[in-house]
C-alpha cells in the first residue's frame, strides 16, 4: 500500500481575514454604506465584486474580502452591528473568516475519477478546506483513503436498506462537516438529508447535447453521433438533477472517438468541473438566487 502524506490542514496565513457575502433589493447606497461600516470598524477591503439583475428592482449580490486586525475577538460584535444595516436595506448575508475552514465529507461509489481529483487538490493545497470523511456504498476505496489519513465509512445501499443507509449517514456527518460533494455518488439523495444541508450539497453528472436519459449515456450518444459532451456540477435539490447550476464544462468530440474514449473524456470533464464547484464554494464565491447561482471568480 502506498502511503500519501497528508495535507492542507495548514493553518491559513489569514487569520485577520474574513470574507462577507450579501443579496439585497437593488437600490442607492449599497455600497457606501457596507464600505463605510467596514471603515469604521477598522477593516482594510481587499476584494470586492458585485453585480445587479436590473438597477431598477432587480437584485443585488455583493462578495467582499476585509482584513481585520483582531477578528477573532471582534467577529461577534461585527456580525452584531452590521445587523442593523443589513435590515434596512433586507439583506441575506453572511460573514466567513477565513481560518475557519470548511469541513468536506465525499460521498462516492466505485467510479473513483472525480473522488482522486479532490484528494490531489486537497493534498496540494488548492482546496483549502478539511477533507473530514468520505462515505461509499462500497468498500472498494477504502485502503486508498485511508491512506492519506481519511476516516472511511462503509454504508452499504440496498433497495431493502435504503432508509436505514440514509439515517446512518445523517448520523456520520451530523454536525460534523459543512459540504457534502457527491463525487459519483450513484445513490439518489433523500429529502431528510438535503434539508440540513440546503445549498451545501454539490453533485456532478455528464450533461450530453441532445440529453439523453436511462442507462448507457454513452452508448447513447455514441449511436447518436453527438459532437459535444460535457458535465456539469449543481447543488441538490429534491428535483433530480434540477439544483442551481455552479459550473458546466464541455469538449467537442467525432466520429472517430469510440465509447471507451467519450467516458475517459468525460471523466475528464467530470472531475475538473466538480473540483471547481467545490472550490468556489469553499471560497465562498457563490450566492444562490431561486434556482440560479451567482458565482464571483
Amino acid at each position: 500500500m502506498s502511503i500519501h502524506k497528508k495535507g492542507h490542514s495548514t493553518k491559513t496565513t489569514h487569520e485577520n481575514r474574513a470574507r462577507m457575502l450579501i443579496s439585497c433589493p437593488d437600490g442607492p447606497g449599497i455600497v457606501a454604506t457596507i464600505s463605510q461600516f467596514l471603515h469604521q470598524h477598522g477593516a482594510n477591503i481587499v476584494q470586492s465584486d458585485q453585480y445587479t439583475i436590473d438597477p431598477e428592482g432587480g437584485m443585488f449580490f455583493m462578495r467582499i474580502e476585509f482584513d481585520l486586525l483582531g477578528l477573532e475577538q471582534k467577529i461577534d460584535m461585527l456580525k452584531q452591528d452590521f445587523a442593523s444595516i443589513a435590515d434596512s436595506f433586507q439583506m441575506e448575508w453572511s460573514i466567513h473568516q477565513l481560518s475557519n475552514k470548511k469541513k468536506i465529507a465525499i460521498f462516492v461509489s466505485k467510479e473513483d475519477h472525480c473522488l482522486v481529483e479532490l484528494l490531489w487538490q486537497w493534498q496540494a493545497g488548492d482546496l483549502d478546506a478539511d477533507i473530514t470523511m468520505v462515505v461509499s456504498n462500497h468498500p472498494d476505496m477504502k485502503e486508498y483513503v485511508e491512506s492519506f489519513g481519511i476516516p472511511y465509512h462503509h454504508i452499504p445501499v440496498t433497495a431493502d436498506s435504503k432508509a436505514e443507509a440514509e439515517q446512518k449517514q445523517l448520523e456520520v456527518v451530523n454536525g460534523k462537516v459543512d459540504l457534502i460533494v457527491l463525487a459519483r455518488y450513484m445513490q439518489i439523495v433523500s429529502p431528510a438529508l438535503i434539508a440540513p444541508y440546503r445549498n451545501r450539497i454539490i453533485n456532478i453528472h455528464h450533461s450530453f447535447l441532445p440529453a439523453f436519459v436511462g442507462g448507457k449515456p454513452y452508448a447513447q450518444a455514441y449511436e447518436r453521433g453527438v459532437k459535444i459532451i460535457g458535465a456539469t456540477a449543481h447543488y441538490v435539490t429534491e428535483e433530480l438533477d434540477g439544483g442551481p447550476i455552479i459550473e458546466q464544462d464541455i469538449q467537442r468530440v467525432s466520429h472517430r472517438d469510440d465509447v471507451n474514449e467519450l467516458k475517459r473524456i468525460g471523466r475528464t470533464i467530470e472531475r475538473v468541473v466538480l473540483a471547481r464547484a467545490v472550490k468556489w464554494h469553499i471560497d465562498d464565491a457563490i450566492l444562490v438566487h431561486q434556482n440560479k447561482t451567482v458565482v464571483f471568480n
